[in-house]
């Protein structure tokens, strides 16, 4: 079985590990870092000025790591309410459950009562998800940002603007620290690569960043926190373990069963062959069998 020893902890923890992501973006005195990169995410199609976690809001716990879903009430600049669900995790599925949450926040806008009265006057809904270590599309590498909506399938034209799903794979973010460009990129550098890293990059010297890094050094995090923290990050490590030995078994089955199915086939050819009187050695020859296991078909 693949090592299960975690790593060893660095300056700085790792955003995403369960414990951390919801130390970092799910408490009340540091909402402003999660209205900093919720706003980078929207890329100027809306501006978060404010920000409750709503009651719905997962705290998690380390029975299921990678689960951290955040149920937020944000305020925008023009004073509008909407509602982001961001979520964290790694489930069979995903399409279908980003739809079912967002469904849900639909669906728990409905009064009680009076509904006719109500007219569905339905507050934005809006599902941004982080994906550590998958895809949505396998095989495609070249872009790490989707961004859905509800749109008209012949012209493109969007049918619904109160609807929309981000997702950020983070596996195909690549780009260098030289490489970045915008805030967003910036976050998506961090957020991926802060447990590697030993000081703050100058490129990173904002406040919002400042107040990042501080709030991330392992030194800084109370003697609860540190024993949480290091937890967290061990069952996450051991379930990369286990879903690495799974991997590595399942493909040693799919080889295995690939080689007898050729095997067999050999042994198709090596029967026809026979029935039309061709000599073994060149049966043989032709298959690659051995003249034992010829003769013994």
């Amino acid at each position: 079985m693949p090592n299960s020893q975690p790593p060893a902890i660095g300056k700085y923890i790792d955003p995403l590990v369960d414990f951390a992501f919801k130390k970092i973006f799910g408490s009340e005195p540091n909402k402003d870092l999660l209205i900093a990169f919720l706003n980078e995410v929207f890329r100027g199609r809306k501006h978060i000025v404010d920000l409750v976690y709503n009651k719905n809001e997962h705290p998690g716990d380390l029975k299921d790591e990678g689960a951290a879903i955040f149920d937020l009430l944000c305020t925008g600049d023009g004073g509008e309410h909407f509602l982001i669900e961001v979520q964290r995790a790694k489930q069979g599925y995903f399409k279908e459950r980003t739809l079912f949450y967002t469904s849900r926040l639909i669906s728990n806008q409905a009064p009680k009562g009076k509904r006719s009265a109500w007219g569905y006057n339905i507050s934005e809904v809006y599902l941004i998800a982080l994906l550590e270590d998958f895809t949505l599309n396998e095989g495609r590498t070249n872009t790490y940002l989707q961004d859905i909506c509800l749109c008209n399938r012949d012209t493109g034209e969007i049918f619904y603007d109160k609807l929309g799903y981000t997702y950020i794979e983070l596996i195909n973010f690549v780009k260098a620290d030289t490489e970045l460009e915008t805030d967003l990129d910036r976050w998506l550098y961090v957020i991926k690569n802060m447990k590697r890293m030993d000081k703050i990059p100058t490129y990173l010297r904002k406040p919002v960043f400042e107040k990042l890094f501080s709030i991330a050094e392992y030194t800084n995090l109370t003697k609860e926190e540190k024993t949480m923290y290091d937890s967290s990050l061990k069952y996450k490590w051991d379930n990369k373990n286990v879903l690495d030995y799974a991997v590595k078994e399942a493909d040693a089955k799919a080889r295995e069963e690939e080689r007898l199915k050729a095997l067999e086939e050999k042994k198709n050819i090596a029967r026809e062959m026979k029935k039309d009187g061709l000599p073994v050695s060149q049966i043989s020859k032709f298959t690659k069998l051995s003249v034992e296991e010829i003769e013994n078909l």
